[in-house]
């Protein structure tokens, strides 16, 4: 038998058991400690078959694995949506490109279309590499029919010839004697919706696991396909930069007269208010600022290698447009400082200047590799750079961010927006619940009224769900119940 077929039968026995604890530990929601709990599975069943095998993983990408295994005990620390599915793409990420570069390669040295293969074939290998394990990789008839093999087979043709059998005699037996149909009928009152819910569930992640498994272990990482990219020359590249340049300046210089320029011109020229007109320009800057990184990366990747002064010249452009970008994406801060202390702190308002903080990282990260010739380390680094602002998210706590920073707003005219914060995840109660005293008492009331209905720790706890920060508020709400039943709106409680 080859090592080939031993591995693909390891994976079938991997994927079965990744399977069953799949739907024993997964199908509870939300997700918290279980899902830290099944990746953890994983990575001790990729150990045992490693070591069972003799597998060598010499690959960069094997050392994925460690952040994939932080974003998914980020599941059993922090409570909210956005931020959870933050951490679920970055795990799926960190497990793709484990799965194709475990083997061979790196991940310090690729490009973005590297990256991009990953996922896309992450994604084949999890719907159809199932199939290619057990009628590709598996030779059967290398499984030589030895002793134990025949004893097993003559076992199973026994059971065959049994079960009809069985079955005639025991429907008699059942329609003979009242006793023994009701034993019969308890031992096989199955709920077959909840056994085809299980079978289903055990099968969906078997499957996907065994996917995975191959491409980790069995497939070879597959030679890049040579293509003909086509080209364009210095003039063409230049002259789109070239006019990018001057409406990026001609902005800019708007930018400084009016953002400068105080309320009363602003309010003289567009009709709108100083708040109005940041709340108006900050997302469009920084779709801006997202779509600059793509143009700039197909521009030096469609540029014809002439010579050194072509590269000198797509060098000074693009740092000329980052330079101006950085501007830009100056005054999308400024605006949203001032959108802030107006109508406060908003989930799409963090998570977005979050995002424009990221690329401007990522734009530094270009101008240090892509145009000096060192395009190959661009996409590590950035993705390097997602994962360090990921983790700092996580430990910034956003929720809680928004509501202690949307609490401090004492002077502004609408200072506390309850009946936004108080939709947000378990991550913000605590700092919802120090916050009640500084609200109007019609605030007050319907925001301890629904603290109460949404945090009241539960009756029946799944510790398969068990997650730090709902743990936190549900402590916060018991410790502080006296407090929220005597201030809730009567008509609320419940």
């Amino acid at each position: 038998m080859t090592s080939t077929t031993k591995t693909g039968l390891g994976i079938c026995g991997a994927a079965i058991v990744l399977g069953v604890l799949g739907d024993a530990l997964l199908r509870s929601m939300p997700w918290g400690i279980n899902i830290l709990l099944w990746i953890g599975a994983l990575i001790l069943i990729i150990m045992a078959l490693i070591k069972w095998q003799h597998i060598r993983l010499t690959g960069g990408g094997r050392w994925l694995i460690i952040p994939a295994l932080v974003f998914a005990a980020a599941f059993a620390w922090r409570d909210s949506i956005v931020l959870q599915t933050c951490n679920l793409l970055a795990m799926l990420t960190a497990l793709a490109l484990v799965a194709l570069r475990s083997q061979a390669g790196q991940v310090r040295i690729a490009g973005l279309t590297d990256y991009g293969r990953a996922l896309v074939q992450a994604g084949v290998q999890a719907m159809f590499g199932v199939l290619s394990l057990i009628f590709g990789d598996i030779h059967w008839k290398q499984i030589a029919p030895n002793r134990s093999s025949g004893r097993l087979i003559a076992i199973g043709s026994g059971v065959l010839i049994a079960v009809p059998l069985l079955f005639i005699f025991g429907s008699l037996f059942v329609a003979a004697d009242a006793a023994f149909e009701k034993i019969i009928h308890d031992l096989f009152n199955w709920n077959m919706n909840e056994l085809m819910a299980h079978l289903i569930w055990i099968g969906f992640w078997g499957w996907i696991t065994a996917g995975f498994l191959r491409q980790m272990l069995l497939t070879k990482e597959p030679a890049a396909l040579p293509m003909a990219a086509p080209t364009l020359g210095i003039i063409e590249i230049g002259t789109a930069l070239g006019a990018l340049n001057v409406l990026f300046l001609v902005f800019v210089l708007v930018q400084f007269r009016y953002l400068f320029g105080g309320e009363e011109l602003i309010r003289s020229t567009t009709g709108l208010t100083y708040a109005e007109y940041a709340r108006r320009g900050f997302f469009e800057l920084v779709t801006v600022a997202a779509l600059v990184l793509p143009t700039l990366l197909g521009a030096h990747h469609l540029l014809r290698k002439e010579n050194r002064s072509a590269q000198q010249a797509i060098r000074v452009l693009a740092g000329t447009l980052i330079a101006l970008l950085f501007v830009i994406m100056f005054s999308a801060l400024m605006r949203m400082r001032l959108y802030q202390i107006e109508f406060g702190l908003t989930e799409l308002r963090l998570y977005t200047t979050v995002f424009m903080g990221w690329l401007a990282i990522v734009f530094v990260w270009f101008a240090f590799t892509v145009l000096r010739d060192q395009r190959n380390r661009f996409a590590f680094g950035a993705l390097m750079a997602s994962c360090v602002v990921l983790i700092g998210l996580n430990a910034l706590n956003p929720d809680d961010f928004i509501v202690r920073v949307n609490a401090g707003r004492t002077d502004a005219v609408n200072p506390f927006d309850a009946s936004y914060v108080v939709g947000l995840s378990a991550d913000a109660v605590p700092a919802l619940i120090d916050s009640l005293p500084g609200l109007s008492d019609q605030d007050r009331c319907a925001t301890a009224a629904r603290i109460l209905r949404r945090w009241s720790p539960p009756t029946n706890f799944d510790w398969l769900t068990w997650n730090w920060n709902r743990i936190q508020a549900w402590q916060a709400v018991s410790a502080n119940q006296v407090y929220l039943q005597q201030i809730a709106c009567p008509m609320q409680r419940d």
